[in-house]
Order: structure tokens, then sequence, then C-alpha cells
């Protein structure tokens, strides 16, 4: 027991693993507000990625370390090691994910909330003007029904 005295003080074991707001090396003089967006979309998109490859590929290896044979002591050691390490690199792997959805939450909360109300603004502009549309539309088909025009009724009594 040569770990020291215990307490109750928390002991910080690790930084996350995940690099938050990275930029490119664009300026961002020459982007307009799209490429901007997009540049960081797709940077969060290759985070991603390369969270979710890693998972996969040491899913792939597990399964394929897992092979039943004939092993002697010192295989069946190499692979439990084998086995470790690609399990630890996942979980690392897995909690950079966390991370990751962690800081897309906070961007989400924390986003400019004028451009989504000027979004919503305009898109309830423009399905008002539809409504507008679609009434008169209505509005004209249900009077030609209810009273068809004078013209018609006129030629037929003659």
């Amino acid at each position: 027991m040569s770990d020291g005295p215990q307490t109750d003080v928390s002991r910080p074991s690790a930084l996350p693993t995940a690099k938050l707001l990275q930029r490119s090396t664009i300026p961002l003089v020459d982007q307009n507000s799209n490429e901007y967006l997009d540049a960081i979309e797709e940077e969060w998109n290759k985070k991603v990625d390369v969270e979710i490859d890693t998972l996969v590929e040491g899913m792939v290896d597990l399964v394929g370390i897992a092979s039943i044979s004939d092993k002697d002591k010192f295989r069946i050691a190499q692979e439990s090691y084998q086995a470790e390490c690609r399990a630890e690199s996942m979980i690392r792997a897995a909690h950079s994910l966390l991370s990751i959805i962690h800081s897309m939450k906070l961007l989400l909360l924390l986003s400019d909330e004028s451009q989504i109300a000027n979004r919503r603004d305009m898109e309830m502009r423009h399905v008002q003007t539809e409504k507008e549309d679609l009434q008169q539309r209505v509005s004209a088909l249900l009077n030609d029904l209810l009273h068809p025009p004078k013209s018609d009724t006129s030629m037929d009594t003659s």
C-alpha cells in the first residue's frame, strides 16, 4: 500500500482527448459565411470519421485476435496484450466521440440565435404567403361550385 494516504480530494487523472474549436488555416477575411460554416462542418465531420474508423478497426482487430486454434502460452499472452491495447484505443475513441458530441451540443445551445430567428421568420413569411394563395384558390373554386356563372343558366332557358 505505497499509494499514500487516502483523501477526499479529487485528483484529475487525464485531460479530455478532444481538441475543441480547432480552426482551419484559411484566413477568415477571404471566406464568406457559407464557406466558413462549410469548413467548420468539414472539420467536425473529419473528427467524427477518424474516431469512428478507430472504433471499426479496433473491432475488426479484436475479432481477428479472438481466433481459436492451437496456441502456446506466449502467443496467448501476446494476443491478450494486443486485445487490451485495442480495447484501450477504442475506449479513447469513444470518449473522444462523447466529447465531440458534448461540444456540438454546447455549440448548438450557444449558437447565434438571431440567425435562427431570421430563418424561422423567413420560413414563416413564406408559409403565410403560400397559405394566403391557397386560401384564394380554394375560395375561387368554392365560388365556382356554389355560384355557377349566370351566362350558362341564361342559355339553358332560351
